[in-house]
């Protein structure tokens, strides 16, 4: 079974999110390979993200929301869409305000899969490794695990208070 099938067999389920997005986790990094890795949807008012899912739950815990704000990485890939990768340090100094946390943790290259449906952006799909560890075709790759999300991010939209 490749890592999408898993997936797929594992969304099909009557398990849990988290079980889905373990199993998840475990395609990506099969796929191409990660040290930290989260999911963050995008709240209904559209101003905030939050995190659902982490395989690093001491540095970045599942819940709170962090605001979005209108940096040239959100213009990429929250209102472009699109994914981004960074390929070093200085490219995550670039894109995150908690930099140096992620480079502690020996994650030097980053890649957002943004999660969308009909033109709407659901959330991203967040991987972090070594530096120069990603490529551009690796985005490509990952679009298909990303379309698996759409209702399991859908069902965290809809659930969220606000």
């Amino acid at each position: 079974m490749t890592p999408f099938d898993s997936c797929v067999a594992a969304l099909r389920e009557h398990g849990s999110k988290d079980a889905l997005f373990k199993v998840l986790d475990k395609a990506l990094a099969d796929t191409v390979g990660h040290k930290l890795f989260t999911l963050l949807y995008v709240a209904p008012t559209g101003l905030r993200v939050k995190r659902i899912y982490t395989n690093m739950p001491k540095e970045y815990p599942v819940g709170g929301y962090k605001e979005i704000t209108g940096s040239p990485w959100h213009q990429h890939v929250v209102e472009g869409r699109k994914p981004w990768i960074g390929y070093n340090a200085k490219d995550i100094a670039w894109a995150y305000f908690d930099h140096e946390l992620i480079v502690s943790l020996g994650c030097e290259s980053a890649m957002n899969i943004p999660v969308v449906y009909g033109g709407r952006l659901l959330g991203t799909m967040n991987l972090l490794d070594a530096a120069g560890h990603y490529k551009e075709a690796d985005a490509k790759t990952l679009e298909p695990f990303a379309a698996l999300m759409v209702g399991p991010f859908l069902d965290a939209i809809a659930a969220d208070p606000g």
